[in-house]
């Protein structure tokens, strides 16, 4: 899709709210401050609502904050080979949404609870397909390691938070689809894959209008 402008007249997040420290004071006592991406719901609205939640995991490395993201195999139906947290519908068995995601989280990354420091979460994120998605923003200690279901999750990789809090990442898309202009976000990441190898990651969709509802709420 043709990129029509950045953000980079906006400042990023200063390097001082980027810690782990400053992750649980700004959630334990939040700002005033106004979401932008509520979501993008709308094409199915004649759908039932169903709650979900993702996990939006910050590790917490020697050299600062990263976030860790997953790479969703190119056989799935839905949304296949996209950039995603983890994450999935609550099911009945769920307590509630951070259950949920940390349930996810583990069956589909390995990632144990026992690693997991849940922080907070960001307002729910309605999607087109009527899935409304809390965001539960977590500090992972770096001790972990990670199991991939292999028929969900092609890799998992980690940006870093700072870069991910920068507008000038945040590039502006435009479309067309069934007479609807609908626009959306993206944040590419030049990175390496699990071989080593370089790959660029396009993160996009609800998953960086997430990330930028996170940078609303830390710059405010």
């Amino acid at each position: 899709m043709p990129v029509v402008g950045t953000d980079a007249h906006l400042p990023p997040v200063a390097p001082d709210r980027l810690t782990a420290d400053a992750l649980r004071r700004r959630f334990a006592a939040p700002p005033a401050w106004q979401i932008e991406f509520p979501g993008d719901g709308g094409l199915f609205a004649g759908r039932e609502p169903a709650s979900a939640s993702v996990l939006v995991p910050i590790v917490d490395r020697a050299d600062g904050l990263r976030v860790l993201l997953t790479r969703r195999t190119e056989h799935l139906k839905d949304h296949a080979g996209q950039i995603s947290f983890p994450g999935g519908r609550q099911e009945e068995h769920d307590a509630d949404v951070v259950a949920a995601a940390l349930r996810e989280a583990q069956e589909e990354v390995g990632l144990a609870p026992e690693h997991v420091e849940i922080v907070g979460a960001l307002p729910v994120y309605t999607t087109v397909t009527a899935f409304r998605v809390t965001p539960v923003v977590a500090l992972v200690e770096p001790r972990f390691s990670l199991a991939l279901d292999p028929f969900e999750v092609a890799e998992a990789f980690e940006v870093p938070l700072a870069y991910l809090m920068d507008p000038r990442h945040h590039r502006r898309h435009r479309f067309e689809a069934e007479g609807v202009t609908r626009h959306f976000l993206s944040m590419p990441w030049d990175g390496l894959d699990a071989e080593g190898r370089p790959r660029q990651y396009f993160i996009w969709g609800a998953t960086a209008a997430m990330l930028r509802n996170l940078y609303r709420f830390l710059s405010a």
